[in-house]
């Protein structure tokens, strides 16, 4: 999984950037995350209460997204889309996936939250 994480010089806001399959972690990062290092710090202690068997899965849910985290993968997602799902889209017109949901493996995206805690106390 690469990424990259860069912050505005002119007004600070931050952006992260993930290859294709896994760019609504990115909105994530940044919508979500942003610099609460609190936050992040509190994703890592579930991480390793998951890891630890002391729990199967952790659900972090907001208005717009919501990551679930279990032994093995981590799942980010929007939590509802502003269409029917009986209506179809043409082809060319459909949505998509990556920047809906993303799956990734809990090492990596161990990884990424701590480069993104790096990053945002710089």
């Amino acid at each position: 999984m690469e990424y990259e994480f860069r912050r505005n010089s002119l007004d600070g806001t931050l952006f992260a950037e993930f290859s294709m399959e896994h760019a609504i972690l990115g909105r994530f990062f940044a919508e979500q995350l942003a610099t609460d290092v609190n936050r992040c710090e509190a994703i890592l202690a579930q991480i390793e209460l998951i890891r630890a068997s002391k729990k199967n899965e952790w659900l972090m849910q907001s208005e717009d997204l919501a990551m679930v985290i279990d032994s093995e993968q981590v799942r980010v997602f929007v939590n509802a889309i502003d269409f029917d799902e009986d209506f179809e889209l043409e082809e060319a017109m459909s949505m998509y996936d990556a920047e809906s949901e993303s799956f990734c493996g809990l090492e990596d995206f161990e990884t990424a939250l701590k480069s993104w805690i790096s990053f945002i106390k710089q």
